[in-house]
C-alpha cells in the first residue's frame, strides 16, 4: 500500500530541498536524517522522479539533481526564521568580523521573504537575545581569519601565518595546509599541516597576527578533521585519574568536567567517584582540582596528588605562608 500521509509528503519535500542544497547526497545520509530505512528513501526518490524532478543516480556516490533545475525559493516558517536570530547573534560574536557580516547579510535575505506579521515577530526577538563571548576569539589585526581559512580548505591552497606560539617571545612565520576548524573550550582552532614542523599542529585564532592565502596548492593529501583528532587522542600518553567528590558541589562541576577528560561517574553514598582520562603532562587538571579540592579527594594516581601538592605549595609560597601541608 502506498503511504500518502502528510508525514511522508513533508519528508519528500525535505529530501528535495536537501538535494538542491548539495552536489551529491548519499541515500544513507537521508535515511539517518529522517530515521527511516534505505528502502523508504529509494521509494521517496522514485516518487520525486515520477513527479518530474530530474534526479541523477551515481553508483557508489549518491543522488544529485540535474544541473540547471531549480524550484522557486522555499518559504521559511516563523519558527525556522526565529532560529536564525539566535544563530545570527552567535555568528556576530563567536566568529570573525567578515564571517559575521556575511551572515548578517544573509539574514536580511531571509527576512525579506517573510510576511509582515512574521517580520514583526522576528524584530521582537532580536532585541531580547544577547551573546557575550568569554574570551577574545580573534586578533583585531586579522578580522577575516576564518574566511581565509575556509577558502583555503575549499580551494586546497596553502596559508602563510604570523603566529604567536605560547612558548615563544615573538611571533613566528608558518606555512600551513589547513585541514579543518573547530571550536573548543571557548576558542577557535585551526588544525593544519605545518611545513616548518613537518606534522599536524593546532593554531589558536586569537594568536594569529597575520594571515594570507597563497596561490600554492596543498602538497599533501590529508585525512579528515575527525580522523586527525581521534588519532591525537590515541597517540597521546594518557593516565586515568579518579577523584571522590562530595555530592553537594557536583552541580558546579557539570559543565567544566567535560573540559578535563571526564569519562564516567559512580554513586558512592554522600560522594560521587569521577573518572578522567588525561594527558600525563597536562597541567590543567591540577589547577582545576584546586578550585574545589576542599570538597574532594584524589584516589589515584599518586603522581596527580604530587602535582596538586606542588602547585598548592607554590600558591602558599606566593601568599607568604610557610606551613607545609602533608598529602
Amino acid at each position: 500500500m502506498i503511504d500518502d500521509s502528510p508525514k511522508r509528503f513533508d519528508r519528500i519535500v525535505a529530501i528535495l530541498i536537501q538535494l538542491q542544497s548539495s552536489r551529491i547526497v548519499k541515500a544513507q545520509e537521508l535515511a539517518d536524517r529522517f530515521q527511516v530505512s534505505l528502502r523508504t528513501i529509494y521509494r521517496d526518490i522514485r516518487s520525486l522522479e515520477s513527479s518530474g524532478v530530474p534526479i541523477l543516480s551515481e553508483a557508489g556516490s549518491g543522488y544529485s539533481i540535474m544541473e540547471g533545475y531549480r524550484l522557486p525559493p522555499v518559504m521559511f516558517t516563523r519558527e525556522e526564521a526565529g532560529s536564525f536570530v539566535a544563530a545570527e547573534k552567535l555568528m556576530q560574536q563567536l566568529t570573525d568580523k567578515t564571517l559575521g557580516t556575511n551572515f548578517c547579510s544573509a539574514m536580511f535575505k531571509v527576512k525579506s521573504v517573510l510576511r509582515n506579521k512574521d517580520k514583526e515577530w522576528i524584530s521582537a526577538l532580536e532585541s531580547q537575545i544577547l551573546v557575550s563571548p568569554g574570551q577574545v576569539l580573534f586578533n583585531h589585526k586579522v578580522p577575516d581569519a576564518l574566511e581565509i581559512v575556509m577558502e583555503s580548505i575549499a580551494s586546497q591552497k596553502q596559508v602563510d601565518l604570523k603566529y604567536q606560539a605560547f612558548e615563544a617571545n615573538e611571533p613566528g612565520q608558518r606555512t600551513i595546509e589547513p585541514v579543518g576548524l573547530f571550536h573548543e573550550n571557548n576558542y577557535w582552532y585551526i588544525l593544519g599541516y605545518c611545513h616548518l614542523r613537518q606534522d599536524y599542529r593546532h593554531f589558536r585564532t586569537d594568536r594569529i597576527d597575520q594571515i594570507k592565502l597563497k596561490d600554492d596548492i596543498f602538497l599533501n593529501k590529508h585525512p579528515s578533521l575527525d580522523e586527525l583528532r581521534n588519532k591525537e587522542v590515541t597517540r597521546e600518553e594518557q593516565i586515568r585519574v579518579r577523584i571522590l567528590v562530595e555530592k553537594k558541589i557536583l552541580k558546579y562541576l557539570q559543565k567544566s568536567k567535560k573540559l578535563y577528560g571526564f569519562v564516567k561517574e559512580e554513586d558512592r553514598g554522600i560522594h560521587v567517584e569521577m573518572t578522567f582520562m588525561i594527558c600525563g603532562a597536562y597541567e590543567g587538571f591540577p589547577r582545576w582540582y584546586l578550585t574545589f579540592g576542599d570538597y574532594a579527594e584524589i584516589l589515584e594516581p599518586e603522581t596527580m596528588k604530587e602535582q596538586v601538592y606542588q602547585l598548592a605549595t607554590k600558591v602558599m609560597a606566593n601568599l607568604g605562608i610557610e606551613d607545609q601541608v602533608s598529602i
